[in-house]
């Protein structure tokens, strides 16, 4: 399967083989029923085309908001509605049940314990960054099922690259602290690395952290992009396989 009909992107984490990821891309068609008019005649529709491809019926959705909140023990989400649970990450040890995150632009982090009995998912725009909630939903994450940040594993879906991450007010935007991470003769912020860095600093081991190194600006016929002035959002999936 070529670009041109790539509907998802299939990822696996080393050792766990309980759980499956994917991440559409734009030949799936947007997942969303709340950006614009169109997303919510199209979307259910898409939905449902996507989960029969990838042989699941049922996911969980949230109306993110750029903030911290966090539900435990995710609530299936009727596919021809938009979601009403506020938060920006869930978590589930219930099989068959997928966690959607809805991206153009900002990272989708998902999460599997070691022996694949429990799973997260998080959206992390560059806000989520500033205040850290790819630390703070992990250690949600792993309160909720008696985990230690040792032992999950976790993957970053196609989102802003580094050279695509443009900050021209960055003293504005961002705290001090986080100049290690910004260019200032390109003015872009290294998100990726940014997480991963936050990710070992609240205990997962770095060999444990991958990513999908795939700039949804740089690959507009893959991926939706906000800053390309994209309305359509794609879906990042994770779940335990019945």
């Amino acid at each position: 399967m070529d670009s041109q009909t790539l509907a998802y992107i299939p990822f696996a984490f080393p050792g766990v083989p309980s759980v499956g990821c994917a991440f559409s891309t734009v030949h799936a068609g947007s997942v969303s029923m709340s950006v614009c008019p169109e997303d919510t005649l199209q979307a259910p529709a898409n939905r449902k085309r996507l989960l029969d491809a990838l042989g699941l019926s049922r996911w969980a959705e949230l109306r993110q908001t750029h903030g911290e909140g966090f539900v435990v023990d995710a609530r299936q989400t009727p596919l021809d509605q938009a979601a009403e649970l506020e938060a920006d990450g869930h978590c589930t040890r219930e099989k068959g049940l997928a966690l959607l995150i809805k991206t153009a632009d900002c990272q989708p982090l998902l999460f599997a314990a070691e022996d694949g009995a429990a799973i997260a998912a998080l959206h992390v725009g560059w806000r989520g960054n500033a205040m850290n909630y790819p630390a703070s939903g992990l250690r949600a994450f792993c309160s909720a099922y008696g985990l230690e940040p040792s032992q999950v594993l976790a993957v970053r879906g196609p989102s802003l690259g580094p050279a695509a991450a443009e900050f021209v007010n960055f003293d504005a935007e961002w705290p001090p602290r986080f100049a290690a991470w910004f260019d200032a003769q390109r003015k872009t912020m290294d998100l990726w690395r940014l997480t991963k860095d936050q990710l070992v600093t609240a205990g997962m081991r770095a060999d444990r952290i991958f990513g999908l190194d795939l700039c949804t600006y740089s690959l507009p016929e893959l991926f939706f992009s906000h800053r390309l002035g994209h309305v359509g959002r794609q879906a990042s999936l994770i779940w335990i396989k019945p």
